[in-house]
């Protein structure tokens, strides 16, 4: 099984689940029950083949499934242990039952051999991050995406939806937005240090208010929490190409078609808070009631805040000292105004070492576990997403044969072997932890199949680091293992040995990125910036 239950015991006897198999108990358990096996086609009735149980007890999260000659028999403390013990339960049957219902060997029963597992995760927090903006993918692939998660315990959909290369989401007060800010003329195609080349073919889409809504809604069902992210003040190219007038010169920018940082940022002032809100309440509409919202904070230029008599007055206004500070403020009141909205604010690690948060916001530190200690000593929580070993984005190989990516390399080993909670750490910063998320940026990823590529398997050793705090000895047999199932779901990930003959896009240039290179400049851009870090 994958992730590996806390405590697995063989027994003896069996059962035997057909379509039209009945579930039986509490409502929302067992529709989440029927919701996690939909190739049974399990009916709803008084007295069941599968028996579900609420125990106020556990957690939330937690279950015990037994199974055996009496049926099976699932205790759960709440909707999503029961839906976990139903994906625990499915990955007992033989890996044609992940095939669609009309597919073979559906239509007759599958045995199912007698177990107790008793279960429950040791983080919250189990997710991927998809960058949407980069390259556009589709309702169809962000559902299938969400079905795939839910089968591996994922559960924290995070959705990039605004960069400098495109803004991905219907804005009614604002529809310039999805009408000029969501697409590109053509996109750049060179690996770092060659000469620039471009593709010349538009790219571009977006997700209407009611696209959110279905996503967020079937994510729901499946125990998945969508996290949307309008990253600001930076990264602002797209929207200044529909609002100029909110940025911090008034000039008008393109959409951007390269890769790389822009010095396009937001202005702090009044005007650009209330669009903010705007959208925040347009996407908390759409999305439902909504836990978090990314508003990034990373990788921001302040050179236009500095030139800008009007900002450097504002700044002077507030009683701050310097434009850090005024980031700082600027992340603070829009962390407070989704707070009044019941969500909490979730941001890169630059906007912790730039200024004070709002001390309930969550960190998310992607250049490095050492700074993620930093927030967490600062009492802030904090989810695991360090570039290694969990930049998706990188090559899994440095062989000629494998595809582009950004950087080189990052295995399933590699994520098996993450701990996100580390062990030098203190009590109390452990306790920061929510959990770990693995990023995928999406230069390099233009359609659904390298999206696959890229996730798979990584994303089953994440499941596994994710749900239990590290992974198992035996990891690496019940993965073979698991290939299987993920035949059966059609997914195209990357086998062990290699790219397979149509997997090999365009090569492995050494113009990518060292991951040792990396991890050395990130150290040291942390240090750098906590030695400067302005009071508040």
């Amino acid at each position: 099984m994958i992730p590996r239950p806390r405590l697995v015991r063989h027994l003896s006897g069996s059962c035997e689940l057909t379509p039209g198999s009945v579930v039986s108990g509490p409502t929302e358990a067992a529709d989440a029950v029927r919701v996690a096996l939909p190739g049974l086609d399990l009916r709803p009735g008084d007295s069941g083949d599968i028996d579900v149980r609420l125990d106020p007890d556990l957690g939330p999260e937690a279950y015990r499934l037994v199974t055996g000659s009496r049926g099976v028999e699932i205790t759960a403390g709440g909707r999503a242990g029961a839906f976990h013990a139903a994906q625990t339960l499915h990955q007992l049957l033989p890996d044609a039952s992940f095939r669609a219902p009309a597919g073979p060997g559906h239509g007759r029963g599958w045995s199912v051999p007698g177990v107790r597992v008793e279960d429950e995760p040791v983080f919250g927090w189990r997710g991927l991050h998809l960058d949407v903006a980069r390259h556009f993918f589709p309702k169809r692939e962000l559902l299938r995406l969400v079905d795939l998660m839910a089968a591996h315990k994922l559960n924290r959909l995070h959705l990039h939806l605004v960069d400098d290369q495109g803004w991905r989401v219907e804005s009614r007060a604002y529809p310039l937005l999805h009408e000029v800010a969501s697409h590109r003329p053509r996109t750049a195609v060179h690996q770092r240090g060659e000469p620039e080349l471009y593709d010349e073919v538009p790219h571009g889409g977006h997700y209407t208010l009611d696209d959110l809504a279905e996503i967020a809604a079937y994510a729901r069902a499946r125990e998945v929490v969508v996290v949307p992210e309008i990253d600001v003040p930076g990264h602002a190219s797209a929207v200044l190409a529909a609002y100029p007038e909110l940025g911090a010169t008034g000039e008008r920018y393109d959409v951007l078609d390269r890769w790389g940082i822009s010095p396009a940022i937001l202005s702090p002032l009044p005007p650009t808070v209330e669009f903010l809100t705007t959208i925040f309440d347009e996407l908390i509409g759409a999305l439902g009631p909504t836990p978090f919202v990314h508003i990034g904070g990373d990788e921001v230029v302040l050179d236009h805040w500095t030139a800008s008599a009007e900002i450097d007055a504002y700044r002077a206004s507030l009683g701050l000292e310097s434009m850090p500070a005024l980031q700082a403020w600027f992340l603070r009141r829009l962390a407070d105004a989704l707070a009044e909205r019941g969500a909490r604010a979730v941001v890169w690690d630059e906007a912790f070492v730039s200024g004070e948060l709002r001390p309930d916001t969550v960190v998310m530190p992607w250049r490095g576990m050492g700074v993620g200690r930093r927030a967490a000593a600062a009492g802030h929580d904090v989810v695991a997403t360090p570039v290694f070993p969990l930049y998706f984005d990188y090559a899994e190989s440095t062989s000629p044969e494998e595809p582009a990516a950004i950087g080189d390399t990052i295995t399933v080993a590699d994520v098996a072997a993450f701990v996100p909670a580390p062990a030098e750490w203190t009590d109390e910063e452990r306790s920061r932890v929510l959990g770990a998320q693995a990023q995928l940026w999406t230069e390099r990823i233009a359609d659904a199949r390298t999206l696959d590529y890229r996730i798979w398997p990584r994303a089953c050793a994440l499941a596994e680091v994710t749900w239990g705090g590290r992974a198992g000895p035996d990891f690496a047999d019940r993965l073979q293992a698991h290939l299987g199932r993920l035949d059966a779901l059609g997914v195209e990930y990357r086998p062990p040995a290699g790219p397979r003959p149509w997997q090999r896009r365009r090569p492995y240039r050494a113009g990518a990125v060292r991951v040792a290179d990396v991890m050395d400049r990130l150290e040291s851009m942390t240090h750098d910036a906590e030695s400067t870090r302005p009071s508040v």
